[in-house]
């Protein structure tokens, strides 16, 4: 049994390193293309074709991360058709590879590519893509999300604060800072607006060139009362940390699991909606997941019976199958948003009735032969 799944192992791992490469390499590409526009835009601010090539090759975990699964099941499939085309899974199932045991065999190798894919997404790819935004952040500008930024919130025990941040440079400071302090009441109490920000050291940041403007009770009329004033530094205590501003300007799939549950309670600390990042986290636990559903997929083709240079279509509707999940796998998560689904639901949807339709299309054909 050894032997079988050292035959079987090592097919499978140069079948999915062969199609990694492909789109690895087709990726690389078609990033480099996009950023030769870039190149020619920021030649002034120093950006040049080596750093425009160091920011693609920081892309690469990313698309490890994404394409791993799909690459996977692509090589499965080829490796099982073509071990059936030619009667070697035949031979394997006469030495005592039993359907029971074949899909052990492929569960466990499944089991490695989840670790590497759980690894190359929530270790290498994120602080890959970090880098990669600073890298091209140091000529192209800040780090933004629309035209307003990114909004948070904080609770202290006498006030509580919304936050604005419009931009974070690569240097970790943060640019057009505004600071909206409410009463327990939730009346607006102060405005802070701050050219540049910095995080200091103490659970307080550390506001430049700063206005304010305070608002008091009025006259007899009830007219508020503004005292406004400008100050060159202002300290303002909170418990707003780096990780959590960058949870806001950076899209929820760059992120770690663990960033993700932690601005995840934040935002539920703070009466926020957090259901898009609910998901995001659900679907990061079960992403690597996936890598099982792609074994169980490509299994049934090791028992179907081939003729000579008919592989290629089957494996063709294999990638279809595949493509077709990921596709649902989106799509799920942008249902559950709008339905207010259950995150978890939302993200192991698509595996669950993958997983059974695959082990049916086994069973079947297993009974039947």
């Amino acid at each position: 049994m050894r032997t079988i799944r050292r035959l079987i192992y090592g097919e499978v791992i140069r079948a999915v390193a062969f199609v990694t490469l492909a789109f690895l390499t087709l990726f690389f590409f078609f990033d480099l293309v996009d950023q030769l526009d870039a190149v020619t835009r920021y030649t002034r601010a120093g950006y040049s074709l080596p750093y425009a090539l160091l920011y693609v090759a920081l892309l690469i975990p990313s698309h490890v991360y994404e394409l791993l699964p799909i690459a996977m099941l692509i090589g499965a499939i080829y490796v099982m058709a073509r071990m059936a085309e030619s009667s070697e899974f035949t031979i394997l199932r006469t030495s005592g590879l039993g359907p029971l045991r074949a899909l052990g065999t492929l569960l466990a190798l499944g089991a490695g590519f989840v670790l590497l894919t759980f690894v190359s997404g929530d270790y290498l790819a994120p602080q890959a893509n970090r880098g990669a935004q600073m890298l091209r952040s140091r000529f192209t500008g800040e780090i933004s999300v629309g035209l307003t930024g990114a909004w948070l919130k904080d609770r202290q025990p006498r006030a509580s604060y919304s936050v604005n941040v419009g931009a974070m440079t690569s240097e970790g400071a943060m640019n057009n800072v505004q600071i909206f302090e409410f009463d327990p009441a939730g009346q607006l109490r102060t405005i802070l607006k701050a050219a540049k920000a910095t995080f200091g050291s103490e659970g307080a940041w550390l506001l430049q060139d700063v206005r304010q403007r305070r608002f008091t009770e009025g006259d007899a009329a009830g007219r508020p009362a503004i005292h406004a004033r400008a100050l060159p530094e202002l300290a303002w205590p909170t418990q707003l940390s780096s990780d959590m501003v960058a949870a806001a300007l950076l899209s929820p799939d760059r992120m770690k699991t663990v960033e993700l549950f932690q601005y995840i309670r934040h935002l539920q600390a703070n009466g926020q909606n957090a259901q898009r990042y609910e998901i995001e986290f659900w679907r990061k636990v079960f992403y690597p997941l996936s890598c099982l559903v792609m074994m169980v997929l490509a299994l049934p083709f090791a028992y179907l019976h081939f003729r000579t240079g008919n592989i290629t279509g089957y494996v063709f509707l294999g990638v279809l199958a595949g493509i077709s999940f990921f596709l649902l796998n989106n799509v799920f998560g942008y249902i559950g948003n709008l339905r207010d689904w259950e995150p978890w639901l939302a993200a192991a949807a698509p595996g669950f009735l993958y997983s059974l339709l695959s082990l049916a299309a086994f069973g079947w054909l297993v009974l039947r032969q």
